[in-house]
C-alpha cells in the first residue's frame, strides 16, 4: 500500500509530498495528471533522468534553472546546442552538471525532433503505453511491463537514460499512471481529469 498522512489542511495525501510545501503543491497541480504538451512532456522525461540516483526534492528544487538553461525544454531548440552549450551547462551551479546527463537531454532532443516528424508529436508516442489495468495506489513499483515496453522502444529509437525505473517514474509524472495513495485528496481531481482527457493519436 502506498502510504499517506495528513496534510496541513487536514486532509491525506501521499506522504511523499509531505515534507515541504513545494512538494505539496507538484502533488497536488502536477503529478499524475494527463499532460499532452509535447514541450512539458520532454521536460518531464528529461528531468526524470536527471533524477536518476538523486531526490525529486533536488530536481523540484532546481527546476525553474533548469529550464533556463535549457531553453524551456524546447527540443526544436536544444537539439540545436553545440560543445559550447555542453561546457555552459557543466558551470552551471543551478542544475545537475552530469555531462553523461547533460548530453543525453541534448541528443534525446534530436530524437524527440525525429519523433514528432515520424509520428506528428511526443505525445501521440507516449501514450500508446498505457497500462493494462489503471494505477491503484497499492503498489510500490519501480517498473511495469508497460515502462518497460516504452523504454525499449525509445531506445530501439536512440534515446539514452531511458532505462524503465525512470520511464515508470515518467508514466507517473506525466498521468499515463494514478499512483495517487486510494485515499489522497488528489486521486480522486486525477481520475475525473483522465476521465475527460482524450488521448493524442
Amino acid at each position: 500500500m502506498i502510504p499517506s498522512g495528513p496534510g496541513p489542511d487536514g486532509h491525506s495525501r501521499c506522504s511523499w509530498c509531505l515534507a515541504t510545501d513545494r512538494y505539496i503543491h507538484y502533488h497536488d497541480h502536477e503529478w499524475g495528471f494527463p499532460v499532452a504538451d509535447d514541450r512539458r512532456l520532454f521536460e518531464k522525461i528529461s528531468l526524470e533522468a536527471f533524477q536518476s540516483g538523486l531526490s525529486w526534492y533536488t530536481i523540484l528544487q532546481k527546476r525553474d534553472h533548469f529550464r533556463a538553461a535549457f531553453a524551456q525544454f524546447d527540443f526544436h531548440q536544444v537539439a540545436r546546442f553545440t560543445d559550447t552549450d555542453v561546457q555552459r551547462l557543466l558551470q552551471d551551479a543551478g542544475i545537475v552538471r552530469h555531462r553523461g546527463k547533460i548530453e543525453a537531454v541534448i541528443h534525446n532532443a534530436a530524437r524527440a525532433v525525429e519523433m514528432v516528424a515520424q509520428e506528428g508529436s511526443l505525445a501521440a508516442f507516449f501514450w500508446r503505453f498505457p497500462p493494462a489495468t489503471p494505477g491503484q495506489g497499492t503498489a510500490l513499483l519501480a517498473q511495469t511491463a508497460e515502462s518497460q515496453a516504452l523504454a525499449k522502444a525509445l531506445k530501439q529509437r536512440g534515446w539514452k537514460f531511458v532505462g524503465p525505473t525512470t520511464v515508470y517514474a515518467f508514466m507517473q509524472s506525466m498521468g499515463m499512471v494514478n499512483d495517487h495513495a486510494p485515499d489522497c485528496v488528489t486521486r480522486a481531481a486525477v481520475e475525473q481529469m483522465k476521465k475527460d482527457f482524450q488521448p493524442p493519436r
